[in-house]
């Protein structure tokens, strides 16, 4: 057996089945030498992509195999390399699911193997009916609302951002509820950035662009795509994504996208993308104040018949502010904790229970850690932040400091003036007021803020 071979059985070890399958095997061993392998591929742009993301575990599995390092070299191969069969034998199920889907009606499609919606990895609990209503989500729910009843016609495309955990996932799938229960004959794909790279890539190496393209543009007609930010820096996938939306947008097919920002903050993302994610509707979701904070507390608590005291739902609202999935997670901890060991829900037992969540919070969420994320974001120095300085270049971000630390931290104002190299407790009190009536009264202010609090460990 080769070196090669040798090193593709380590590989297989330390990756999915998926991934070995998508960009190992393609890879063909054109020549071993004393100190450097060549690998042969298709086409340059997978190379390329395997050389950005796998050469270390590639060097690694060789060197363990060859004792000794050997330079790893990918190249185009001048004629075309067999691309060899990758897949495992289908059971006799699959192979009848997968031709019962080459029906006319593709009613949801999962990546881009058509499915039914039965084998549609829908959760249950993502409806409409079951998204609590904030003003943190508001429009993001009306707006998702108004296209799941009108599609192409309300908002096109549909870009929602926010945060992680916060509810863009919930949505994407209401709405395809929503579509598929009205339309039952509409053909929806939803799909993650880094499923359509992946498909983007497989389809190149297996010289399949032409389906890929015919599943995606001519055989859709509502595309959701989960976590679109993925796609900043793949060229190659934006140019294939950027025809797609294209040809869906002209066809009057509806395109929802979530993303963790705007639009306008995607790195490296093609000025021709950006400005086509701000055609239609962008809406965002926030962390949830409180009160809404609560209220998905006792909607999760009555949907799985938990009892749930009203100081409890408090005392974890007040304790996990900006995550809705982390949220709900503290719940079912500690219900299924209390069913453990019989006992009832309340604060002292909250507070045992969810210790370890009490104390990654205290960590993580600093004066010195938030003056540290600032800095950064605004590429200013913490000394300036700290210092006395007071041009507009570093009061402003300090202001914003000072706002962030009393909103995510149980430090007082004369705790973070200290913080602040010695500031007194009037000017911090200032800061947070100024900076509180510019996030009420200009949306720009909010969404620097937000796009602050985004990065943050809560």
């Amino acid at each position: 057996m080769s070196i090669w071979d040798q090193a593709l059985g380590v590989i297989q070890s330390r990756v999915t089945a998926e991934n070995f399958s998508t960009y190992f095997r393609p890879l063909h061993c054109a020549d071993v030498q004393s100190d450097r392998i060549v690998l042969e591929v298709n086409d340059a742009f997978f190379g390329d992509w395997v050389r950005d993301h796998y050469q270390d575990l590639i060097h690694d599995a060789v060197e363990s195999i060859a004792g000794r390092p050997l330079e790893i070299e990918i190249v185009t191969a001048t004629t075309p390399i067999p691309v060899p069969a990758s897949d495992p034998p289908k059971s006799k199920s699959i192979v009848e699911e997968e031709d019962a889907t080459l029906a006319p009606v593709i009613p949801i499609t999962q990546g881009v193997k058509p499915k039914r919606l039965g084998a549609f990895d829908l959760n249950p609990h993502y409806r409409f009916d079951t998204f609590v209503v904030g003003p943190s989500n508001e429009m993001a729910h009306a707006a998702s609302m108004a296209v799941a009843n009108d599609p192409a016609r309300a908002f096109n495309p549909l870009f929602i951002y926010g945060g992680t955990g916060l509810g863009k996932t919930h949505l994407l799938h209401a709405v395809a509820r929503r579509i598929y229960a009205d339309r039952p004959n509409a053909a929806i794909t939803y799909i993650s950035a880094e499923e359509f790279t992946n498909e983007v890539i497989k389809s190149i190496q297996r010289q399949e662009m032409d389906a890929f393209r015919a599943r995606f543009r001519d055989q859709c007609d509502v595309l959701l795509m989960d976590d679109v930010h993925i796609l900043a820096g793949k060229e190659r996938t934006q140019e294939e994504f950027f025809y797609t939306f294209n040809a869906l947008h002209g066809a009057q097919k509806q395109i929802i996208l979530t993303c963790d920002r705007t639009p306008q903050e995607i790195p490296r993302l093609e000025d021709r993308l950006r400005s086509r994610f701000q055609w239609g509707l962008i809406a965002d979701i926030r962390p949830p104040q409180l009160e809404t904070r609560v209220a998905i507390l006792q909607a999760k608590a009555e949907r799985d018949g938990i009892s749930l005291p009203d100081d409890v739902a408090f005392y974890l609202a007040r304790l996990v502010r900006a995550n809705v999935r982390e949220l709900e997670g503290a719940l079912v901890r500690m219900s299924a904790y209390a069913s453990f060991t019989h006992q009832e829900l309340s604060i002292p037992f909250a507070q045992e229970c969810l210790r370890d969540l009490v104390d990654h919070r205290e960590q993580a969420l600093t004066s010195e850690s938030i003056i540290k994320l600032v800095a950064e974001h605004f590429d200013v120095r913490e000394s300036d932040l700290k210092g006395p300085r007071r041009h507009r270049t570093i009061a402003h971000p300090r202001s914003i400091a000072m706002y962030l630390c009393r909103k995510h931290t149980q430090s007082s104002y004369p705790q973070i003036g200290r913080a602040f190299g010695g500031k007194d407790h009037t000017t911090v009190m200032a800061a947070c007021r100024k900076v509180d009536k510019a996030c009420n009264n200009a949306l720009s202010a909010r969404s620097e803020i937000e796009s602050i609090e985004r990065k943050l460990p809560i």
